[in-house]
């Protein structure tokens, strides 16, 4: 049970390595991307030119690194955090509901829940 914690760290950490330096390196086919004219179609968009993708796939590798690192997992756990929450907010809003439940979304969402709740106290302090 107690080697669960790193598994799930490496797990996460490797995702977001991958796919954020994937925006990179374009090691993965990514495919033609939404329909013209749909909702995720104008949001990437409006996010693709602008740099503020490549800012959070930055943030994305080095919350990555953080979260493999066993002290400085929780500060990769709060690097990640927004960016869990902002996936979470595209596939509900954006990419429609069911969206939600595309595997990866499922998989990041589950592992940064639990790497969160096993270092509960450490972050305890932040709601004080």
């Amino acid at each position: 049970m107690k080697h669960i914690p790193t598994i799930a760290a490496i797990l996460l950490g490797v995702a977001f390595i991958t796919f954020g330096l994937n925006h990179f390196l374009k090691f993965i086919p990514m495919g033609d991307g939404p329909p013209k004219g749909t909702p995720p179609a104008l949001f990437f968009g409006a996010v693709g030119p602008t740099g503020f993708l490549t800012f959070v796939k930055i943030l994305e590798i080095a919350g990555g690194v953080l979260v493999l690192l066993p002290k400085t997992r929780n500060i990769g756990l709060l690097v990640l955090g927004p960016i869990v929450i902002n996936i979470l907010a595209f596939n509900i809003f954006i990419a429609g509901g069911s969206a939600v439940f595309q595997e990866p979304v499922i998989a990041v969402s589950v592992l940064s829940a639990y790497l969160l709740w096993t270092g509960r106290e450490k972050f305890a302090g932040l709601l004080n």
